[in-house]
């Protein structure tokens, strides 16, 4: 299955303008809008040579060195913008766009429940189409579990369980050492958006985040939650990014259970990481007897859910009565949940 074709497509590609030049744009934006033919015309970077390095590699054709350079550059060329910043610029940045202008933020959507909705009321004030790149909604594992269940395949969804027991290298990521808020926000938030994305809004939210005796200077690196749909429907997670005793015995999956059969997802991207090992989709239906049974899908997490946020955003600025999934205004509910979490887990 050709992993484009999950995803709504413009019927003409917008450019694209970067701002950031980090990791994430190197390791899944660039190589994802490459793979989707989306052409990124202009890039800044307060780093002017990580931006150069980035322009080089991926054949882009101007490196601003100023922010207001790249803002002239888009109005002229009709560009969306990719915002790829720590969350706690996002709101200085963005009151510079232009109204009217498409917008991607990369997740999250502020630190806090504040921000966001700070973030929300500006991107409404200016009258930005503006979303939240939750990606992980658009991996081609994700995307093929939802079709099945929309299509009864495992009959009525009642239980989502997500368990990461791996080992993360959070050292790689200077910034986090300096953030209140670890975990939840900048890792399990994917989680809550894609269970959001199941099940739509929790009644309320459980939880308990955890720092580790080995990397006591990150805030979180451990988590439990739960997310509270009544009597009937079970959602968890369950985290660890401090399992580093070999490969062995790590955990890196998705599973779904229905009335009538269960999908489970290997995440193969935090397993041996940063290496990896391959994704498994697997499941199984009793209304037939063909037992567990495994499909092969092309692209993963990273980097083929990337383009997802960027193509809708482009539906969306093309027609304005296209169901934007990532728009500001159902990430704001993400980040509701994730408020709740860290409520939950300062009063326990």
């Amino acid at each position: 299955m050709d992993s484009l074709s999950t995803f709504d497509l413009p019927k003409n590609k917008k450019p694209i303008v970067i701002i950031g030049a980090g990791g994430i744009v190197a390791d899944a934006h660039l190589p994802a809008y490459s793979k989707a033919g989306f052409e990124v015309k202009a890039i800044y970077d307060l780093d002017t040579q990580k931006a150069v390095a980035l322009a080089k590699k991926f054949g882009i054709p101007v490196v601003c060195k100023e922010l207001n350079d790249l803002i002239e550059f888009a109005k002229k060329y009709e560009c969306v913008y990719d915002m790829a910043l720590p969350a706690s610029v996002i709101l200085q940045v963005l009151v510079q766009i232009p109204n009217g202008s498409g917008v991607l933020i990369q997740k999250p959507m502020g630190e806090n429940i504040e921000q966001a909705k700070a973030i929300l009321d500006l991107c409404q004030k200016k009258n930005l189409v503006a979303g939240i790149n939750f990606q992980l909604r658009h991996a081609p594992y994700v995307a093929h579990a939802k079709k099945l269940i929309d299509q009864g395949v495992i009959g009525e969804l009642h239980d989502i369980d997500i368990r990461m027991n791996v080992y993360i290298p959070w050292h790689l990521w200077d910034f986090l050492y300096q953030s209140p808020r670890v975990e939840i926000l900048y890792h399990s938030v994917h989680y809550i958006d894609m269970i959001r994305y199941f099940l739509g809004d929790p009644k309320r939210v459980l939880a308990k985040t955890t720092k580790h005796p080995k990397m006591k200077g990150l805030a979180s690196t451990r988590t439990s939650i739960i997310m509270d749909y009544g009597d009937l429907i079970r959602a968890n997670i369950n985290t660890n990014h401090g399992h580093n005793f070999g490969s062995k015995h790590q955990e890196s999956f998705f599973k779904f259970e229905g009335t009538e059969g269960a999908i489970k997802i290997t995440v193969g991207v935090y397993l041996d990481y940063p290496k990896g090992l391959p994704d498994q989709f697997e499941y199984n239906s009793l209304k037939d007897d063909e037992g567990w049974r495994s499909v092969k899908l092309d692209g993963s997490w990273f980097p083929d859910a990337f383009i997802g946020p960027m193509a809708g955003l482009m539906c969306k600025v093309e027609n304005p009565s296209y169901q934007y999934i990532n728009s500001v205004e159902d990430a704001i509910h993400t980040m509701d949940a994730v408020k709740q979490c860290y409520q939950s887990s300062e009063s326990a």
